[in-house]
Formats: C-alpha cells, sequence, structure tokens
C-alpha cells in the first residue's frame, strides 16, 4: 500500500509546461551560462572558496550586477555559500556546497556536448540563414 507522503513525492516532480511550476523556474535560474560558468569556477576550487573579484575575473563578459544577481541565486538555492570577511572594503567568498556540487556533473555534460557539437550548430545556423534555407525551414513550420 502505497502511503501518502510517498504517492506526495513520486508527484511533487513537476509540470514543466506551467509557467508557476517550480521545476521550471529552478531550470530558468541553473539554466543561464553565468551559472554554469560560477558553478564550473566553483567546482575547480572545491572545497575552497573564491572570492567575488576572482569570479568575475575568470568569468569574462559578466557584469558585476549579473554575476551578483547569479550567485545571489546560488546561495538562496542553497547551491553556493557566502561567507563575508570584515574588512574595507568586505571581502566575499563563495564556495558549492554538496548540492551545488552535485550541479556540476549534469553542467558539466551539458558543456562538453555544446561543444562537441558546435560545428554542426554552426553549420545548421548557416543553413538557417541562407535565403533557401530560411524558405524550407518556414515552410516546413506551416505543415
Amino acid at each position: 500500500m502505497t502511503t501518502r507522503s510517498a504517492h506526495a513525492k513520486a508527484t511533487d516532480r513537476g509540470d514543466l509546461f506551467d509557467r508557476q511550476c517550480p521545476t521550471r523556474q529552478l531550470l530558468d535560474r541553473i539554466g543561464t551560462k553565468w551559472t554554469s560558468m560560477a558553478v564550473k569556477v566553483l567546482a575547480q576550487a572545491a572545497p575552497g572558496e573564491v572570492r567575488f573579484a576572482e569570479l568575475r575575473r575568470r568569468m569574462p563578459g559578466v557584469s558585476q550586477k549579473m554575476l551578483s544577481v547569479t550567485l545571489h541565486n546560488l546561495v538562496r538555492d542553497g547551491l553556493v555559500t557566502r561567507r563575508v570577511e570584515p574588512a574595507v572594503p568586505p571581502r566575499v567568498h563563495y564556495r558549492l556546497t554538496e548540492l551545488g556540487l552535485s550541479l556540476e556533473i549534469p553542467l558539466a555534460a551539458l558543456r562538453t556536448w555544446a561543444e562537441d557539437h558546435m560545428a554542426e550548430i554552426d553549420h545548421a545556423n548557416a543553413a538557417y540563414g541562407s535565403v533557401d534555407g530560411v524558405r524550407s525551414v518556414a515552410a516546413q513550420d506551416i505543415r
């Protein structure tokens, strides 16, 4: 006999097609390039910490605000811990939690997939951008 709590756990996975689904919202947060980069940098330092300025230096193109937002979300989700050293200016350190470290495995697989298939994606983009490619794709979309 299935208990109510066992049934609830089995159905708590959510519905990715529902905009209010917590799983969908989490995927929106962890599916960004900045999250992937931050997790990678922090995973390379694990179990150590990385200061905010070092994270920013190792993530070319990220703005201070975007990195702050990304790290805030990771801390809120329990994937990263934040430690502030009382100094002027304060020194802020980040490190992955065990949960955050477990996220590095699927994100690394996704990064590897992207690297392995980038030439194919570039080829598809080039074909799509040609006049014939656009027409054939557009015609398929109508069907």
